[in-house]
């Protein structure tokens, strides 16, 4: 994994950091030298997240266990985890492609996958953003997908929802710019977290079709897409804001 010196000491914040591509984020900037704070809703995934962090010799990163679904509580959580200290990159990783066909959707549903996908992308955008502005820099990158550009099927609220992410991501950079903020999407293909090797346990032949259509005939791992990450908040990317970049072995 590549060192970013200018990532040495700096405050990151990730939301849904206890599992998956999102533990692999909280790894990778502990390894940065990165004062990391993370969420999740799950507190035995969160533990195990600090406990890899701790096996690998470098400081625990502080973390709070809240429903990102209810706003005012996880603003108050990241706040505190934060303990005054200015950010200087969120990411925001929280999300759930759990599967509903088309005609079993409710309006509870809908409302539901918003608030887990999509609703406190925005609002940790706004609440960290001002910090950033007063410091005059910071770097906000948005998880999104492929989903909605290949058409996956199964998932139309999840799809629906990450196709949105690239909007918010575009007017957050045009917005917040000014202010030396930079905003980017990580578009993701099909990574191997525990979640989805479990899917394709499920469904033997399930790899092999996917691979058929990568450019590239290796699964992507969670630290694939923190490696990115990485790069995004680091000084190395400082004229990249307003894009999408995909992360997919060639997919699309």
């Amino acid at each position: 994994m590549a060192q970013y010196p200018s990532l040495a000491g700096r405050t990151v914040v990730v939301s849904g950091g206890g599992a998956g591509i999102g533990a692999a984020i909280v790894e990778a900037f502990a390894l940065q030298g990165s004062q990391v704070c993370f969420v999740d809703v799950d507190a035995d995934a969160a533990r195990r997240t600090v406990a890899a962090v701790v096996a690998r010799g470098l400081p625990p990163p502080v973390h709070a266990v809240c429903d990102l679904r209810d706003i005012p509580a996880s603003l108050a959580a990241v706040q505190a985890l934060l303990a005054g200290r200015t950010p200087h990159a969120l990411i925001n990783n929280a999300g759930n492609d759990q599967a509903q066909p088309l005609g079993e959707v409710t309006p509870a549903d809908w409302d539901d996958r918003v608030a887990v996908n999509l609703r406190h992308q925005f609002f940790l955008a706004q609440a960290l953003s001002a910090p950033m502005r007063s410091a005059g820099q910071g770097a906000i990158v948005n998880l999104g997908s492929i989903a909605w550009r290949i058409g996956v099927p199964g998932v139309p609220v999840y799809a629906t929802l990450k196709s949105a992410v690239e909007g918010l991501t575009r007017s957050l950079a045009r917005e917040l710019g000014g202010d030396g903020i930079r905003v980017n999407e990580i578009a993701p293909g099909w990574v191997l977290t525990e979640r989805q090797l479990a899917k394709a346990a499920a469904d033997p032949g399930k790899a092999a079709r996917y691979l058929e259509r990568q450019c590239l005939k290796t699964h992507l791992r969670p630290a694939d897409i923190a490696e990115m990450a990485l790069w995004l908040c680091a000084d190395e990317s400082a004229l990249c804001t307003g894009q999408t970049f995909t992360v997919d072995g060639g997919v699309v």
